[in-house]
Formats: structure tokens, sequence, C-alpha cells
């Protein structure tokens, strides 16, 4: 057996709503028709006309049930006030009158209360059945609107598919066109999750390194102190001595009487003469 497609369901479910139109108007038909052909055109109808039921409609039908309720119950009212007059119009005129005996009543009453309690449980089941039936009602109605919005989903699923493929070739062609330099951004999902999650390792290794890098820093703050302020002195020395030795500079080139450079170029000539003097006579040796 083929698979089903989208197109098959979609024309399925066409052929039974063409086929089985669901709506209160075809359910009532039969009612309808069974009401015009008991009736007697020259009995007087209820206030509700059967006209109604040519329009028939969820509240239609609740205020017909309504109606008819109240109905039947004044008329079987009415029959009982009736017969029970008859009775005993038919009792008192009799020949010979009718007289009933108090077990004869008894008997009555007897059975009076088993057909009451007979039309109660008739009640009981036929009132459970309605109820049962609405439920079903409304179940069934709410499964039909559901295929019905499906449906017109699925009407629209087509155009959206070839859409997606459409927009995925796109995608594709884009990607084979213009690939990103760096490979880890052309890698595929599991790939990605996989650099994704190496990454997020990293991170955390870095993260346990900088909380332990910052709890040192109090203590290296600490030795900076420290060392700054053993530095300090050291640093007050330094800039004394230069400060001497400029002022030495000063001396010795106030002595000289501003001839201290040309001494010093004295000395470094000589200095050079004899260590190329010494190397001769070592070299002639």
């Amino acid at each position: 057996m083929a698979p089903l497609t989208a197109d098959g369901v979609l024309a399925k479910l066409r052929s039974l709503s063409t086929n089985q139109e669901i709506s209160i108007l075809k359910l009532s038909e039969p009612i309808s028709a069974a009401v015009s052909q008991s009736q007697d055109p020259r009995q007087r109808t209820s206030d509700i006309s059967t006209s109604s039921l040519d329009a028939t409609t969820p509240s239609s039908l609740e205020a017909d049930l309504t109606h008819y309720r109240e109905l039947f119950a004044k008329l079987r009212f009415s029959y009982v006030e009736q017969v029970t007059k008859e009775k005993f119009i038919r009792a008192i005129v009799g020949d010979p009158p009718l007289i009933v005996s108090p077990q004869e009543n008894v008997d009555l009453e007897k059975e009076n209360l088993e057909a009451k309690a007979t039309l109660k449980a008739l009640k009981t089941a036929v009132a459970s059945m309605v109820t049962e039936l609405e439920e079903k009602a409304r179940e069934l109605s709410q499964k039909y609107d559901n295929v019905q919005m499906e449906t017109i989903q699925l009407e629209e699923l087509p155009g959206k598919v070839a859409k997606l493929e459409r927009a995925i070739a796109d995608l594709k062609e884009a990607r084979a066109a213009e690939l990103n330099p760096n490979p880890e951004l052309n890698l595929p999902l599991a790939k990605t999750l996989d650099l994704v999650e190496s990454k997020k390792q990293q991170r955390a290794g870095l993260e346990r390194q900088l909380e332990q890098l910052q709890s040192q820093v109090p203590r290296k703050k600490k030795e900076l102190d420290r060392l700054q302020a053993e530095l300090q002195p050291l640093e007050t020395k330094r800039q004394n001595s230069m400060a001497a030795a400029k002022e030495a500079r000063r001396r010795k080139e106030a002595a000289f009487g501003g001839a201290g450079d040309d001494l010093e170029e004295r000395g470094r000539w000589f200095r050079s003469a004899e260590a190329g003097l010494t190397q001769v006579l070592q070299m002639k040796s």
C-alpha cells in the first residue's frame, strides 16, 4: 500500500465533506418529515409553529424543547383531570352504580406506586441517555470543528512547504557561493554543538583561574606596598647620589676652568695609545 500524501488526504477529506454535509438542518429533516406526516391539518398547533423547523438553530431547538416540555406537562394534567371526572360520572350514573371497595383502592394504589417507580426509572434512564447524547454531540461537534480547521491548515501546507523548500535552496546556494573563511563557522550542527561545549569548558577553566588570581590580589597588593615602602629610601638615596654626582662634576669643571672635557678626551687618547703599544710589545716578544 502506497503511503498517503498531503494531496491524497486532502482529496479524501474534500470528498467526505461533499458527500456528507453535517448540519442541524440535515439532522432535523427526519423529525420535521415525521411531524408533517402525523399532523392533522384541522388540528390546532401550539404557539410555536412547526415552520420553525425550516430554520433550525441550537437556540431555537432549545426553545422548542422547553416549550414542548411545558405543553406536555399541561396536557398530562388536563388528561388526568378529564379521565378522573369521566370515571366518577360513569360510576354515579351507571346502572348499577360502580362501587369500589377499599381493597380495590389498595390494589390500585400498589399498581400506581409500581407504575410510578417504573416511570421514574424510565425518566432517569432517558435523562441519563439525553445527557450522554448531549456530551457526545458536543464532543463530535468539537472534533468536527477541529477536522475543519486542520483541513484548512492542510490546504495551506503544500504552499508553505514549497516556500520553505525554496528558502532552503536559496540558503544552500548562498552558503556555497559565500563560504566563511573561518572553518569553525562552516561546521555542521553536531560539530558546532561540540565546539560550543568545548568553548564553554575553556571559559569555565578561565573563570576558575580568574577567581584564583582575584583571591591572590590582596596578598600581592600587600607585597607591592611593602616593596614600595622598601624602594622609597633607595629612590631617595639614588636621587641624592645623582645630585651629589652632578654637583661634583660641576665643581670639577669649575676648578679646571672649563677644560674638563679636554682632559677627559686626552685621558682616553692616552689610555688607547698605551693599550696599542702594549699589544705591539707583546707581539715582538
